[in-house]
C-alpha cells in the first residue's frame, strides 16, 4: 500500500497499515521531509514500546520494513494509493495526477475531512477509481472510517476501502458526498447552535457542564482547544463565499484566532492552560461575545441548563434527518455509528437519533417547530420529520424498511 503524505495523519495511516502486515510506501515532496516521515512513524514506535505493545527488537524491524521515499518514481503499481496531504484542494490536486499517473491501475483514496470527492475525480482519466476514506485523529487508534462513495466511485473501489477497514480493525460507515460528510457536517451544525446559544445568554463553561453532564466525556469548547481553534478557521475561511449573508454568524471565535489565542497549543483559548495547572475559563471571551451580541442587536438573558441541551441535541436531531433526507447517510443506525465513535456523543444514549426516539419525534417536531419560528433560515426542519410524524414512525423504524 502507497501512503502519499506523511505528516500526523499520514503517518498514523502508514503505522496502521504496518501493524496490520501490509508492506507500507510512504511518498513525501522531498528527502527532507520523507526523513520527518520517517521520524514521526519512529515516534509511533518508540510510543508502543514503552507501552508495552510490541517489543524494540520489533518496532526496529518494522521501520525497517517500511520504504520512506522523495517523489512518485518505481512505485508498484495495482493495490491501493491512499492520498493523505493537506487539506487543501490545490495541493491534492497535484497529489492525484502524479498518483494517476505513476499508478494506473490502483485504486486511489483520498483521505479528507471536507472536501468535494466529486470534484476529484474528474481530475483522473478514470474517475471510477477514487474513493474517499476519512480517517479520525490519530488515524492510528480512532476506529472509525468514513468511506465516502462519489457519484463515479466504482463497486472496486468502494469494496477496496471496505476491505481495507477490515484490515485495519476500523468500523466502516459508508457516507455520500457534501460538504463534511456525515460527522463533520453535524459538527459544525452544532456547533453554530452552540455559538448562538453564547450570543443569546448562555456561557461557554456553561454549554461545557451541560455536555459532560449529559455524558460527553469533554465540553464542545474544550474539545475545540484540545483540537485548536484554527482548524475549524481555515475551514470557515473555505467556506466564506458561500455563506449565507442572512444567517446569523458570530465572529466570536475568528476573532480569538486572529488575536493567536488557537487553544491549548498556544496557552489560552476557550480556557488558558499553564503549566501544571488545571484549565480555567479564558477571562477575555466575555468581552468578544457581549460585543458580537451587541453587533446583532442581542440583548444576552440567561439561559437554564435543559435549554442549553435540548437546543444542541435538535441541532443534531435535524441535521441528521437532513443527511437520510439527501441520502449522505444510507441508514439513522450508521448515523449514530459515526457521532458515538467519532465524535464523542454518550455510547450510553446509543446515538443522536436512537435518543430522538427515546424522546419520540412527535415531540421533536413539536420542539423543532418552536425554534423555526425564531429563527427559520437556521432552524428549517428537515422534510423527513414532518413525514415520520405524519407516518407515525421513530427513525430507527426507517432503517428496518
Amino acid at each position: 500500500t502507497v501512503v502519499v503524505g506523511g505528516g500526523t495523519m499520514g503517518a498514523g495511516i502508514a503505522y496502521a497499515l504496518m501493524q496490520s502486515g501490509s508492506a507500507v510506501t510512504l511518498v513525501e515532496r522531498d528527502d527532507e521531509a520523507a526523513a520527518s516521515a520517517r521520524a514521526r512513524v519512529s515516534g509511533l514506535l518508540d510510543a508502543a514500546v514503552s507501552r508495552g505493545l510490541t517489543s524494540a527488537d520489533k518496532a526496529a524491524a518494522q521501520l525497517t520494513s517500511m520504504r520512506f521515499q522523495a517523489g512518485y518514481d518505481d512505485l508498484q503499481d495495482g493495490g491501493l494509493a491512499i492520498e493523505a496531504a493537506f487539506e487543501d484542494m490545490a495541493v491534492k490536486k497535484d497529489v492525484l495526477a502524479a498518483l494517476d499517473s505513476a499508478m494506473p491501475d490502483a485504486v486511489l483514496a483520498t483521505n479528507t475531512s471536507y472536501l468535494d470527492i466529486d470534484k476529484m475525480a474528474g481530475w483522473l482519466a478514470d474517475p471510477s477509481r477514487l474513493v474517499g476514506l476519512h480517517f479520525f485523529s490519530p488515524a492510528h487508534i480512532m476506529k472509525l472510517l468514513e468511506i465516502v462513495r462519489g457519484k463515479a466511485s466504482s463497486d472496486m473501489a468502494l469494496a477496496t476501502g471496505f476491505a481495507l477497514a477490515k484490515r485495519l480493525g476500523k468500523l466502516p460507515v459508508m457516507v455520500g458526498v457534501c460538504d463534511g460528510f456525515v460527522g463533520n457536517r453535524m459538527l459544525q451544525r452544532v456547533r453554530e447552535a452552540a455559538e448562538h446559544l453564547l450570543l443569546d445568554g448562555a456561557e461557554f463553561t456553561q454549554i461545557d457542564r451541560v455536555m459532560t453532564n449529559f455524558g460527553y466525556a469533554m465540553g464542545l469548547y474544550m474539545t475545540q482547544d484540545l483540537s485548536g481553534l484554527d482548524i475549524a478557521w481555515a475551514n470557515r475561511k473555505r467556506q466564506a463565499d458561500n455563506r449565507d449573508p442572512n444567517r446569523r454568524y458570530s465572529r466570536v471565535q475568528d476573532e480569538m484566532c486572529a488575536a493567536g489565542r488557537l487553544g491549548r497549543k498556544s496557552g489560552a483559548g476557550w480556557y488558558v492552560y499553564e503549566d501544571g495547572a488545571k484549565p480555567v475559563p479564558n477571562p477575555d471571551v466575555a468581552a468578544l461575545v457581549e460585543a458580537e451580541a451587541e453587533r446583532h442587536g442581542i440583548s444576552r438573558r440567561p439561559m437554564d441548563d435543559d435549554a442549553v441541551l435540548n437546543t444542541l441535541l435538535l441541532a443534531l436531531i435535524n441535521e441528521a434527518a437532513g443527511l437520510l433526507g439527501e441520502g449522505i447517510a444510507g441508514r439513522a443506525a450508521d448515523v449514530d455509528l459515526v457521532l458515538v465513535h467519532g465524535y464523542g456523543f454518550p455510547r450510553f444514549r446509543g446515538g443522536p437519533l436512537f435518543h430522538a426516539d427515546q424522546i419520540g419525534i412527535a415531540t421533536i417536531h413539536e420542539q423543532l417547530k418552536e425554534l423555526e419560528a425564531g429563527d427559520p433560515l437556521v432552524w428549517k426542519m428537515a422534510p423527513l420529520i414532518e413525514q415520520l410524524v405524519a407516518d407515525g414512525k421513530g427513525f430507527l423504524d426507517q432503517d428496518a424498511k
